[in-house]
């Protein structure tokens, strides 16, 4: 199972040639994780990770999303129940269903991040399978059980320089106080996702949107609702959050005076508000955001286009985030429109727009990544976050926007050992399409060696102010 050394590279023999130098100035360099969805526990409290399963099946939906969809039941697999019921506690039984099935993940980007965790973390070069699955899982297990395996020992191990963190807007961020408070040299920083008081859809909105006004002590107004994240961003940002994230349904902004918003806000806060009116205040709290954005300094993340929670008796069964999140076509044209007239020609605003509808990249998103100064486009995300999908983004949003209205690569994950993994096939495929511009002509060699930098480390560094 041994890694090929070009793996990803061009197979043109020239092109080829190029990219391994392109690719061996950026293979070491320092990893800036500006999103992503690691527990910031595992930096507070430094613990083990508790076995093989635990590490690498039971958080990752990439993983379970493909089992489920060839029978495996998630409580087989060992993934919560958000309604209490019984679920698989046998790390090794959850192992050998995942080894028994893992040919499914051939050809896909899950394998690869996985093999590189297992020869670059653990030494292994054997392929995963039924046969070697408990030889494996023992392996694993000891190797966890040393102090080098430890998230802080692997944050050095992995050459992380900072990493980010989700967190909803109503957390306390004890764990983050608690890594700080340690004098830990790590750099765990927060970003504000206030989706769960923003979006009258989500479960629990109501008692959410009552703990925020709780929190924070102000009035239950339109004036005291912003007033509110005001408060809540400052407390982020004094624990180092340089951004928020927004997840929306769609890209619509809205721009509404002060007594329709209010207005609104009222319809919404009393649970009167229709689906279109509801669709409307998360319009307009995109603007509001972008405007505090504007006025705090953090970064603005826009993730619009899932259709969340598609299967609605796995979702009653295991709650949030567990595989069944849709990509939908999404409008960015017409949608983004009353956001940038507001706000859109600041150059110190940055908001960082993704998307799952690849049709928009060259489109939609590259013209208005090329256009505004405040705007710029987020990485392949997702279900593109794979060899071919990182070159599709290269390849249709690079001749309107280039490459500085882009802000490198987020490795967005849940699985802490896939970060390097991520971040080496964001590089390599970088460097494969660099390589390519060389040979066509396009670009001289020394270009590309600044571009592979800035694609694989300055460009986020600088766009998320780290």
């Amino acid at each position: 199972m041994a890694l090929h050394p070009d793996r990803l590279l061009p197979i043109e023999a020239e092109a080829r040639v190029v990219a391994r130098r392109l690719f061996a100035q950026v293979e070491a360099l320092p990893i800036v994780s500006p999103h992503g969805h690691t527990e910031p526990a595992w930096y507070a409290q430094n613990l083990p990770f508790p076995d093989p399963a635990a590490l690498f099946v039971i958080p990752d939906h990439y993983i379970f999303r493909m089992l489920y969809s060839q029978g495996v039941p998630l409580e087989a697999l060992g993934v919560p129940r958000s309604d209490g019921g019984p679920v698989e506690t046998d790390g090794r039984k959850i192992w050998r269903l995942f080894a028994q099935h893992y040919r499914l993940f051939r050809g896909t980007p899950s394998r690869l991040w996985f093999e590189h965790a297992l020869e670059t973390v653990f030494g292994i070069e054997e392929r995963l399978g039924p046969d070697n699955a408990d030889a494996l899982y023992d392996r694993i297990a000891a190797a966890l059980t040393r102090d080098d395996m430890r998230p802080r020992a692997l944050y050095d191990r992995f050459g992380i320089e900072a990493i980010a963190t989700t967190d909803s807007a109503l957390d306390d961020l004890a764990h983050h106080d608690a890594i700080r408070a340690s004098g830990w040299h790590g750099r765990v920083v927060p970003t504000y996702r206030p989706d769960a008081v923003v979006d009258p859809d989500r479960p629990g909105f109501a008692a959410a949107l009552a703990r925020l006004f709780e929190i924070t002590g102000e009035p239950v107004n339109w004036a005291g609702y912003l007033e509110a994240h005001r408060i809540r961003r400052a407390y982020f940002a004094e624990r180092g959050a340089r951004a928020t994230d927004h997840g929306h349904p769609t890209a619509l902004t809205a721009d509404l005076d002060a007594f329709e918003a209010a207005r609104l806000f009222e319809q919404v806060r009393s649970g009167t508000a229709d689906a279109r009116e509801r669709e409307l205040f998360r319009a307009q709290m995109l603007t509001e955001m972008a405007r505090m954005s504007r006025d705090d300094g953090l970064v603005m993340q826009i993730h619009p286009g899932s259709v969340r929670n598609h299967n609605a008796p796995l979702f009653a069964r295991f709650g949030f985030d567990k595989g069944a999140d849709i990509p939908s076509s999404t409008d960015y044209v017409h949608a983004l429109r009353p956001l940038l007239n507001a706000v859109g020609n600041d150059p110190a605003l940055t908001v960082i727009v993704f998307t799952l509808d690849e049709a928009a990249y060259s489109r939609e998103l590259a013209p208005l990544a090329g256009h505004y100064p405040a705007l710029r486009l987020g990485p392949a995300w997702w279900f593109f976050d794979s060899p071919d999908g990182m070159r599709r983004f290269r390849e249709t949003t690079a001749e309107t926007a280039g490459i500085y209205n882009t802000v490198g690569f987020n490795d967005d994950t849940r699985a802490f050992l896939s970060i390097p993994a991520r971040h080496d096939v964001a590089r390599r495929v970088d460097c494969a399409w660099l390589a390519r511009l060389v040979c066509d002509g396009r670009l001289d060699e020394d270009e590309a060696q600044e571009m592979a930098r800035d694609l694989a480390y300055q460009l986020a560094k600088d766009a998320y102010r780290l």
